[in-house]
C-alpha cells in the first residue's frame, strides 16, 4: 500500500510537471481516502496549488487527470468534486498490492521511525479496594498502547505501579482494626481485594458520623475533618508505619498480601500482565533523596513550618508541595524515585503515564520538577491523559461504595453474551466448555472493544447491554464476522481451495473485493496512526471497517457457487487476509476472536 501511495505521487508530480511545467514534490502532494459517496480509492486536494499553478482548483484537477488516465497505467478513472480530484486505482495495482500482502509474515513489525525503548505504566491500583470500571478502562488503554506500540517494532515494557502505602491505606488498615475481629478472606467467603476495599467504605462511614457529631457540637467543618478521631489515628498510623512499627507493618503486609491475591486473579480474567511491578513502599524514600538533592540545589525551599516545596510559577503552574512537615511523603514524592528507577531498568526513549484526566496537573508537576532537577528522562515522561467512566446512575465514588466492580461487571458481560449468543443461535456443533469459553471471549471481548472504541481523551458513558450486541460497533459483530470467515476457510481446505495457492488471476475485481482489498492493507498506516497518537480507538475502528467490508462482500460475491476457479481462489485468498487482518488488529486492543461460533 505505501508502495502504491508512492508510485502514485511521483505520477501526480509528474503530470503536474508535463501539463503546468512546475515541479512539485512528493511531500507536498498529501493523499487522502476517497470519501465514500465518490468513485476512486485516493483524492488530491488541489486548492494548495492554485497559486503556483495559475489555474482554478477544479482546473487543476480536470488537467492532472486527463494526463493521468493518458499517460498512466495506475490509473483507470477520476472525477472532479470542486477542488478534489478522486482517482480510481487499476485492478491490476490493487492485485499486486494482494499479493505483498500475502507476503507478509505474521506480527511483521511496522517500523514508524519512534521510539525504540518504551515503558507503559497502568493499572496503579490501590491496595484498600479491589479494581473497578474506571480502572478496567485503565487496564485496557496500557494493555493496548503497549501492544500497539511493540507492533512498531518498539521494545516495550509494561509496568504497575502499585500504590500501596500512605493515608488511604491506613484508612483501611485502621477500620480493620477497629471492626474487623481478625475476619480472613476464607472466613468472608470473598476475594481479599474486595474484603479490604470493605474496611475502607467502613473506615469513611464511620469517620463522616464522627465528623457530623464535631459539628454538632460547634466545630467549623474543615476543623472537624482534621481533628475527628478515626483521622488522627490514621495519621498516627502512617507515622508508624514510615517508622517501621513491627506491629504496623506486620497488618499491612498481611493485608496487602490480600489484596495481591485478589489483583492477580482479576489481572488474568481480563488477559492483562506485566512485565515488573514497582511498589510507592520502595519508591518513595529514592523521592525523598531526590527532595533532599533539590533542597541542598537550591531548586526547592522549606517553609517555615518543615514542609518541602517547589515553586513551579515561572512553569505557569502553583507552588507544589514535596514533603509534609511531618516529614512523610506525598504522591509527587514517590513519583519521583519511580520514575528515577524505571529509567535505571530500563533507560528508555519514552515513558508513558496511563492515568485519568483528572491528575493532568499532577503529571505537568512531575515532569517540571524532574526538569528542575536536571533528569535525563524528563522529557521522555507522557501523560497518555484519558477520560472518566460514567454509568447511567451517575459518577462512581469508592468510598461510598458506589463503584461498578471489576469482577462483577466482567461476570455480568459474559453472562449477557452468553444469553446474547444463545438467542441467536451460535453455539450449534460446539461443547459446553467450548461454549463457555466462546462465552468468556465474547463478554470480554464486548467490554474491551467498548472501552477501547472510544477516544481516550474522550469522557464516556459505559452501557452493558449495547456492548454485547452481535450487531453494530461493537467488539461481538467483529469477533462473529472471524468466526464467519473461519468457518468459510474451513469448507475450503474440504473442497481443497488452499487460502495460501499462487494466484492465476483474475484481472478484473469486483467492487467489494476491490473495497476489501483497500481497506486489508490500510493495517500500517493504522497501526502508525495508532502508535503516533496512542489511541487504541484507531486500531477499533479499522478491525470494524474491516469486518463490514467484508460483510458487504461476502454479501454480494459468490464464493462457493463461483464458477471460475480463479476468482473462487482468490476469494478464498482474500477471505484469509480479512481474517489475518481482524486477528492481527483485535489482538492489539487485547481481544481473542473464536474460530466457531
Amino acid at each position: 500500500m505505501q508502495h502504491l501511495e508512492q508510485t502514485l505521487k511521483a505520477a501526480l508530480g509528474a503530470a503536474i510537471q508535463h501539463v503546468f511545467n512546475v515541479e512539485v514534490a512528493a511531500s507536498q502532494l498529501a493523499l487522502q481516502p476517497t470519501r465514500k459517496e465518490f468513485a476512486g480509492s485516493f483524492t488530491l486536494v488541489t486548492f494548495p496549488f492554485t497559486k503556483v499553478l495559475g489555474r482554478g482548483p477544479e482546473q487543476i484537477g480536470q488537467a492532472v487527470g486527463e494526463w493521468l488516465v493518458a499517460n498512466e497505467p495506475l490509473v483507470k478513472g477520476f472525477n472532479v468534486v470542486k477542488g478534489f480530484l478522486n482517482l480510481e486505482i487499476a485492478d491490476s495495482a490493487w492485485l499486486e498490492v494482494f499479493e505483498q500482502l500475502r507476503q507478509q509474515p505474521d506480527g511483521a513489525p511496522v517500523p514508524t521511525g519512534g521510539p525504540q525503548r518504551v515503558v507503559v505504566e497502568y493499572s496503579s491500583p490501590n491496595t484498600n479496594k479491589p479494581l473497578h470500571l474506571g480502572h478496567l478502562r485503565n487496564n485496557f488503554l496500557g494493555y493496548s498502547v503497549a501492544e500497539i506500540l511493540k507492533a512498531t517494532g518498539a521494545t516495550v515494557s509494561k509496568v504497575n505501579l502499585v500504590n500501596d502505602r500512605g493515608i488511604h491505606i491506613c484508612k483501611s488498615m485502621l477500620a480493620y482494626q477497629h471492626y474487623g475481629h481478625g475476619e480472613t478472606p476464607e472466613q468472608a467467603g470473598i476475594k481479599g481485594d474486595h474484603l479490604i476495599g470493605k474496611y475502607y467504605v467502613l473506615f469513611e462511614r464511620h469517620y463522616r458520623e464522627q465528623v457530623r457529631q464535631l459539628e454538632a457540637e460547634g466545630v467549623l467543618p474543615d476543623v472537624a475533618k482534621r481533628q475527628a478521631p478515626l483521622m488522627t489515628e490514621a495519621q498516627d498510623m502512617l507515622r508508624a508505619w514510615e517508622a517501621g512499627d513491627e506491629q504496623v507493618v506486620s497488618l499491612w503486609r498481611q493485608m496487602n498480601g490480600w489484596v495481591y491475591e485478589g489483583f492477580t486473579e482479576t489481572y488474568q480474567t481480563i488477559g492483562v500482565d506485566f512485565d515488573k511491578f514497582y511498589y510507592e513502599s520502595g519508591t518513595y524514600l529514592l523521592g525523598k533523596e531526590r527532595v533532599e538533592e533539590g533542597l541542598a540545589t537550591g531548586v526547592f525551599f522549606r517553609k517555615d513550618d518543615g514542609s518541602v516545596w517547589v515553586d513551579l510559577t515561572a512553569e505557569g503552574l502553583d507552588e507544589k508541595l514535596l514533603l509534609r512537615a511531618d516529614g512523610t511523603s506525598v504522591y509527587i514524592t514517590q513519583d519521583l524515585g519511580t520514575a528515577e528507577l524505571k529509567y535505571q531498568d530500563y533507560a528508555y526513549d519514552l515513558s508513558v503515564y496511563v492515568i485519568a484526566d483528572e491528575q493532568n496537573y499532577h503529571m505537568q508537576v512531575l515532569k517540571a520538577v524532574l526538569q528542575k532537577l536536571g533528569k535525563p528522562y524528563a522529557d521522555a515522561i507522557y501523560h497518555l491523559s484519558y477520560g472518566m467512566v460514567d454509568l447511567p446512575s451517575g459518577k462512581m465514588k469508592s468510598r461510598e461504595g458506589t463503584v461498578v466492580d471489576a469482577d462483577e461487571l466482567v461476570r455480568e458481560v459474559v453472562a449477557a453474551a452468553k444469553a446474547a449468543t444463545l438467542e441467536k443461535g451460535k453455539t450449534e456443533g460446539l461443547s459446553e466448555p467450548e461454549a463457555e469459553q466462546l462465552y468468556h471471549q465474547l463478554g470480554l471481548g464486548a467490554l474491551k472493544y467498548y472501552l477501547l472504541k472510544v477516544d481516550p481523551k474522550k469522557r464516556m458513558l459505559f452501557n452493558p447491554e449495547e456492548s454485547v450486541s452481535l450487531e453494530g460497533h461493537t467488539g461481538p459483530f467483529i469477533q462473529y464476522s472471524h468466526a464467519r470467515i473461519a468457518s468459510i476457510l474451513r469448507k475450503a481446505q474440504e473442497q481443497g481451495v488452499a487460502a495460501d495457492a499462487p494466484l492465476a488471476g483474475p484481472t478484473e475485481l469486483h467492487d467489494t473485493e476491490r473495497d476489501l482489498v483497500q481497506e486489508v492493507a490500510r493495517y500500517p498506516a493504522v497501526v502508525a496512526e495508532a502508535a503516533r497518537t496512542q489511541s487504541p480507538a484507531v486500531v477499533a475502528q479499522y478491525a470494524y471497517d474491516v469486518a463490514k467490508a467484508y460483510n458487504r462482500f461476502y454479501t454480494e460475491v459468490p464464493i462457493f457457487a463461483e464458477p471460475d476457479a480463479a476468482k473462487k481462489a482468490l476469494r478464498v485468498a482474500l477471505s484469509a487476509q480479512t481474517a489475518r487482518a481482524i486477528r492481527q488488529s483485535m489482538g492489539l486492543l487485547g481481544i481473542q476472536v473464536p474460530e466457531r461460533m
